[in-house]
């Protein structure tokens, strides 16, 4: 078990130092692979076969484990094997022909475009300045489809080309840069936030968005102004900050049709990440067929 985890260390190690994966990708790596030591028990790694991985997965699906789950465990088990077969300690990679059960697939929960703009409405219930910052922090998450740790990482140096070309650099998984579109009324609630930001900002603080302390704006913070936001508005749902970023590309998939575009904006490395939201343009569809046709209705 000592040389094993000694394993595991190096090849997480690996991955944030030379594949320079996210401090969040890196923990799922090490969770998963704590869960195959803890399975394999004293069972050297070399020894491991096809038939231990498939009842280590039939185990865990047993207690509950989902089959998408499931299939991310499996491809961190699999590249794992994969390291150590490089460095000679395993022959043959175990995970090779093992297939988690398949999972309905669920699609990623947008909002219409009614209730995104109700969303978006400017309050005047509440503090003037906290106000102005979560409007432009919401304005820009749907104008340019950012993730949370994109949105939270930004500073002040983008606020020129925001404001200015209509655009802003973010860095996406695995430190990848991309620019994207910033909209009308994005720039003008950044625009808004930048006359007021320094009353709450600390005076060497390089975030754009900050707490009420001074600080960059936690995760944490932003989703809650969010739900508390989606909540005070009688919103049918909770909401959080990837709903805008899946609303963002389902609006702009409806209007244009032009998935590569799309792909482009969300930084998806690959094009099948960004065909779920062709099921969403079909649900839309459906609904308007529904709604229109005569031999629809029931």
């Amino acid at each position: 078990m000592t040389n094993a985890a000694t394993a595991v260390a190096a090849y997480l190690a690996e991955l944030a130092e030379q594949r320079r994966l996210s401090p969040h990708t890196v923990s799922n790596y090490r969770r998963d692979l704590v869960r195959l030591l803890n399975l394999a028990g004293e069972m050297p790694l070399a020894e491991l076969q096809v038939h231990h991985i498939r009842r280590f997965a039939a185990q865990l699906h047993g207690q509950g484990l989902s089959g998408r789950s499931l299939a991310r465990l499996l491809s961190a088990w699999r590249g794992f094997f994969n390291w150590l077969g490089r460095g000679d300690v395993v022959r043959a990679n175990p995970c090779e022909g093992v297939r988690s059960p398949k999972s309905p697939k669920h699609l990623p929960n947008a909002l219409s475009v009614d209730e995104t703009a109700r969303l978006l409405q400017p309050s005047d219930d509440g503090d003037a300045v906290l106000l102005t910052r979560d409007t432009a922090m919401f304005e820009l998450f749907y104008s340019s489809g950012l993730r949370l740790a994109e949105l939270a990482a930004l500073d002040c140096a983008a606020l020129d080309s925001a404001l200015n070309e209509g655009e802003v650099r973010v860095l996406g998984k695995r430190n990848k840069a991309r620019l994207v579109p910033v909209g009308r009324k994005a720039r003008e609630a950044l625009a808004a936030w930048a006359a007021l930001r320094d009353s709450l900002a600390g005076a060497e603080e390089p975030a754009l968005f900050v707490s009420r302390r001074g600080g960059r704006i936690s995760h944490r913070m932003i989703q809650l102004r969010l739900a508390q936001l989606a909540l005070q508005l009688g919103l049918p749902r909770h909401v959080h900050p990837h709903m805008l970023r899946h609303s963002f590309a389902s609006h702009v998939l409806q209007s244009s049709g032009d998935l590569r575009a799309v792909q482009e904006m969300l930084g998806h490395a690959s094009i099948a990440s960004t065909q779920v939201y062709t099921h969403l343009d079909f649900q839309h569809l459906a609904k308007v067929y529904d709604a229109a046709h005569p031999r629809a209705k029931r």
